[in-house]
């Protein structure tokens, strides 16, 4: 990834439609629906033109605007009334693995998002609070509670091979 702000939209696109894409499925867990959720995010882009005061500021606003795009997913009369297909099957991951993913997948939202702009993205609590526009302390009080969830979910999982 290019540290230098990019202007044009098809340049924006090829530069950050993974990291978009990825960030929309860590949150709504399918694929189709993230590539819905990151092809708004884009179509808000263009329509928007909003101005960048640096290639970070760009990053943090399209991954802003992918949680809100997310938030607003799980917000539709559509989707409340629907339950997408399990997808997991098709992932080649080990167990251990896929209980960890299937974990992190039944946390709540807002404690998804944090655990995954945290381990994933790399962002710091204070980062994450700013991209949110909530506060620090409840960053890192969701990410005590969703680690404290995990390791819940994943005693079971994990004990026998101690």
């Amino acid at each position: 990834m290019s540290a230098c702000m990019l202007h044009d939209p098809a340049e924006i696109v090829e530069a950050y439609a993974d990291m978009v894409y990825r960030t929309a499925y860590g949150l709504v867990k399918n694929p189709a629906d993230a590539e819905d959720v990151a092809q708004e995010v884009f179509l808000s882009l263009v329509r928007t033109k909003p101005s960048f005061e640096s290639a970070e500021h760009q990053k943090a606003w399209l991954l802003r605007t992918t949680v809100n795009k997310c938030k607003d997913h799980f917000k539709s009369a559509w989707q409340r009334r629907t339950q997408g297909l399990d997808e997991s099957f098709s992932v080649p991951f080990t167990p251990e693995e896929s209980a960890v993913l299937d974990a992190v997948r039944a946390l709540p939202d807002k404690y998804r998002t944090v655990i995954y702009l945290y381990y994933i993205e790399g962002y710091s609590a204070k980062e994450i609070a700013q991209l949110l526009g909530i506060p620090q302390n409840t960053v890192l009080s969701q990410m005590a509670r969703a680690r404290k969830l995990l390791k819940t979910a994943l005693k079971g999982d994990f004990d026998d091979a101690l």
